[in-house]
């Protein structure tokens, strides 16, 4: 029953392979032109690149408010007539909400530079980067929200091969190795990649509604809480290490820890994405964590071997600013290995709608300070190091957290919860 109810699955989710498949050669070709740019550009101008990349994606959680996962849910269950008004209200509430908040971050540029430490110049960057990549996201969960994969997949390709081919010319032909001038692609690449597809659905001006804005905001406000607090914890990182150590030390630090982070992204967005959450949505949630906690030894050991196999090819192609250092790798290869497991009971609770996203919150608000004090100390202390080890520390905190809490709120079938037992 087993293999009949396994090959069901895999036969009813063969329109996933092409969509799929062209996805995974997309991520895999901006996976190249960021090892690219880290080999051409150097450390320092790489550390640049990562701190710029690290601030937007903090500052894109509050631009987005999730009406992305909002509009994973809601585009397929509406009507064809209710479409226009969901695309629509949430295209023109995030376009508001990222002009504002990126005229706020300029206003604000003097105590917001302080305290991340950056210049005028680097935050403005970062702030142009977070509203490309907000219009990027949002218009892609439209896209596949109506469910034109093909679309999707083919513009995503379309875009990194263009980045590709702009980021060689200007390395290889015009030795250009400022940072700046990639960041520019990289914002012009999400843009363009944004009005593309927008001829993928229907946007209708006067069906703009601000009860419909409330109610999508209203919806992505759980979500919204659980994706700033874990882009905090494993953003700050590098705001950390720029702090106490340098650009270079940055630079390197992502290809050990950001670059394999990234690719464990693209996994969870492009295999998980397209055919297992929506298995998951329907799955028993107890024993859905149950048997997540039975493999995830053997998951989080299989991921951390991989890291560290994968990670001699990353460094046979760069230079020497990027020296291989297996005890190093070591590091990063268990970090990615814990945030893996951390990453299979978050997609899991999180297809678990409102409870699920509580449990993920209490979880990451009980687990944060230890791990921002363990990010700080060790970093301070150790630099590259030190924050490889806090990295695993962090994730190991937020696993322990992450199964106390659901113990609590996933019994069993039939288990008594403790005031009925202790009556």
């Amino acid at each position: 029953m087993r293999e009949l109810t396994a090959a069901r699955f895999l036969r009813d989710r063969r329109w996933a392979a092409g969509p799929t498949l062209v996805s995974a050669v997309a991520s895999g070709t901006a996976a190249a032109t960021t090892l690219l740019i880290a080999r051409g550009a150097g450390a320092a101008a790489f550390g640049h690149f990562t701190l710029v990349l690290s601030i937007a994606l903090i500052v894109a959680v509050g631009m987005l408010m999730s009406l992305n996962y909002v509009m994973y849910q809601e585009l397929p269950r509406a009507q064809a007539p209710d479409r226009p008004a969901l695309t629509t209200t949430a295209l023109l509430s995030t376009a508001a909400l990222g002009t504002v908040l990126t005229l706020a971050g300029v206003l604000a540029a003097p105590p917001l530079t302080a305290l991340l430490g950056v210049d005028f110049r680097t935050l403005c960057f970062s702030l142009a980067l977070a509203l490309a990549l907000t219009a990027n996201q949002l218009t892609e969960s439209f896209l596949r929200g109506l469910k034109r994969y093909a679309l999707t997949a083919g513009l995503k390709l379309a875009v990194a091969v263009a980045y590709l081919a702009v980021s060689a010319y200007c390395l290889l032909v015009l030795e250009i190795r400022d940072a700046e001038l990639y960041l520019v692609a990289l914002i012009a690449t999400n843009f363009v990649f944004a009005a593309v597809a927008v001829t993928g659905f229907e946007v209708v001006p006067k069906s703009w509604s601000p009860a419909l804005a409330r109610s999508l905001y209203r919806h992505g406000a759980y979500v919204t809480a659980v994706t700033a607090l874990a882009t905090v914890l494993f953003g700050i990182d590098v705001i950390f290490l720029n702090h106490w150590a340098g650009r270079a030390d940055v630079g390197v630090y992502s290809v050990y820890n950001g670059f394999p982070k990234r690719l464990l992204g693209v996994v969870f967005t492009e295999g998980i994405g397209l055919a297992l959450l929506p298995a998951m949505a329907t799955m028993d949630k107890p024993a859905l964590l149950r048997r997540i906690g039975r493999i995830a030894p053997a998951v989080g050991a299989a991921t951390a071997v991989f890291a560290f196999a994968a990670s001699a090819v990353f460094f046979l192609l760069l230079r020497a600013e990027y020296p291989y250092e297996p005890g190093l790798m070591a590091l990063s290869a268990a970090g990615i290995g814990a945030h893996t497991v951390f990453n299979l009971y978050s997609v899991a609770l999180l297809m678990d709608g409102v409870r699920g996203a509580k449990v993920l919150i209490t979880s990451l608000a009980a687990g944060m300070p230890a791990g921002l004090a363990c990010q700080a100390a060790l970093t301070a202390w150790q630099g590259l190091t030190g924050a490889l080890v806090a990295f695993i520390l962090a994730n190991l905190i937020l696993i322990v957290a992450v199964v106390a809490v659901a113990v609590r709120v996933y019994r069993p079938a039939g288990a008594p919860s403790a005031p009925e037992t202790a009556s």
